[in-house]
């Protein structure tokens, strides 16, 4: 429901993406006046901006009113905008509350029950799995959230799901105090961040935003080979799953047998599973208990894990063009995620890594050099980065603009090797997105 207050006085929407502006539509429908703003002035957005102020929205681009957000009932904050955001400071630094736009939708969406799935890699495949295994299962159910799809799109529908599978990011998990998980998964845990975050354990805080409203029902669905999100419920209630790629546990993987098994029941030929690397496997794993959790049984299972196709930008096979293998990762925009894109790869690649840092250090994948990477080409901000901690290990060549980066990729791949995109870094330096960076990298491969 929504409170009263926020009929009498106004609310404020910060950011104005895709969430942005479905929570302005569905709060200007429900009769709430609204002000929302935003500091950048994209075309997609001004072509929205007359339908909004129709509905009567108040909107700012290219700049917030702090004083106003200061005196609003309450204030949305899309999914991107950092919980240390001017808006969002100016507004707790009034007492204003503070939602993430998918915990306003969790406080009016009262017909569907949430998987809530959160970490720090692996979120958006492992959402995806769970939403299609459960809809081949003949569940109802679909996916929102930080996946591309706002929750209160789903909130504003007539008729919603059963079950909605939510991916939640740290910013939003941190503005979400309604969110009420009936099944939350974790699907690994590192650094990220650290841009925007003063410290890892900041980061971790808000990720453990999670359990905040764990009960005895709660089912909490956790990587068993990692310890960092073993740890992260910290006494929470609730009934815990584990998934392992090392060992037997509620889902794990056999090795042996090359099998995906939950408890003793196999579950899928991995070679059925059309997905690159470990991680994957691990993410399928999680997906099925999450999956099992609903009641879907083994044998549904493993027919919905094994009509799952990749995800566009995540260690995504473009084609292979004269011998060499395009694979397309742009979605790595961390260390840790292209860590594991590197371990995944099965044949000699060269990597095309650069955009801008996120406070980690390129020094991580050390290890990970000698061996199968042919060559690195590094653009962007981070290039002079990952030039000083790798370019002893192999071979680095810098260049600024990403087209040449995957024309010189082109020109130093071999028959048998792929080319790599996995950048380790935010795309915004050269682009809108992750997504655009994907849709550049697709189209600059020379044919």
């Amino acid at each position: 429901m929504i409170p009263r207050a926020w009929r009498r006085g106004e609310v404020a929407v910060i950011g104005l993406g895709r969430s942005g502006v479905a929570a302005t539509q569905f709060l200007t429908r429900e009769g709430v006046p609204v002000y929302a703003s935003d500091t950048a002035d994209p075309p997609q957005v001004r072509a929205v901006v007359t339908e909004l102020r129709e509905r009567g929205a108040v909107i700012d681009l290219g700049r917030h009113d702090l004083e106003r957000i200061a005196r609003a009932a309450a204030v949305v904050a899309s999914p991107g905008v950092p919980p240390d955001a001017p808006p969002l400071r100016a507004a707790r630094d009034a007492g204003v509350m503070v939602l993430a736009e998918l915990d306003m939708a969790a406080m009016v969406l009262d017909r569907s029950d949430l998987i809530v799935v959160t970490g720090t890699n692996g979120k958006t495949t492992t959402t995806a799995l769970i939403a299609h295994v459960l809809v081949e299962a003949g569940v109802s159910a679909a996916a929102a959230g930080n996946i591309g799809r706002p929750l209160i799109e789903i909130a504003a529908e007539e008729t919603a799901p059963a079950w909605v599978v939510v991916e939640a990011s740290s910013f939003q998990l941190h503005d979400a105090p309604h969110l009420r998980p009936r099944v939350g998964v974790v699907t690994n845990l590192s650094p990220d961040h650290l841009d925007r975050y003063p410290s890892a354990e900041a980061y971790y805080h808000d990720k453990r935003q999670l359990f905040r409203n764990a009960v005895a029902e709660s089912i909490w669905i956790l990587n068993g080979d990692d310890p960092l999100a073993l740890r992260l419920p910290a006494g929470a209630p609730g009934v815990r799953r584990r998934f392992s790629l090392r060992a037997p546990d509620d889902a794990w993987f056999n090795r042996r047998q090359r099998t995906l098994m939950l408890g003793s029941d196999p579950v899928i030929d991995r070679a059925r599973l059309a997905l690159l690397g470990d991680h994957n496997v691990a993410n399928a794993l999680a997906a099925a208990l999450a999956a099992a959790a609903v009641g879907v049984d083994c044998e549904a299972l493993g027919r919905g894990l094994a009509c799952f196709p990749a995800l566009e930008h995540r260690l995504e096979p473009v084609e292979e063009l004269n011998g060499v293998l395009w694979i397309n990762d742009s979605k790595a925009t961390n260390i840790a995620s292209m860590e594991v894109a590197l371990q995944a790869m099965n044949r000699p690649y060269v990597l095309i890594a650069g955009g801008r840092p996120k406070g980690d250090s390129y020094q991580r994948l050390s290890s990970l050099m000698p061996g199968k990477c042919r060559a690195i080409v590094a653009y962007g901000e981070a290039r002079g980065n990952i030039a000083t901690a790798l370019a002893n290990l192999v071979c680095v060549e810098q260049v600024e603009a990403f087209e040449f980066a995957v024309q010189r990729a082109a020109d130093l791949a071999q028959t048998g090797d792929a080319v790599l995109l996995s950048p380790g870094a935010a795309s915004f330096d050269q682009f809108q997105d992750f997504e655009a960076r994907g849709a550049a990298f697709k189209r600059f491969i020379p044919r």
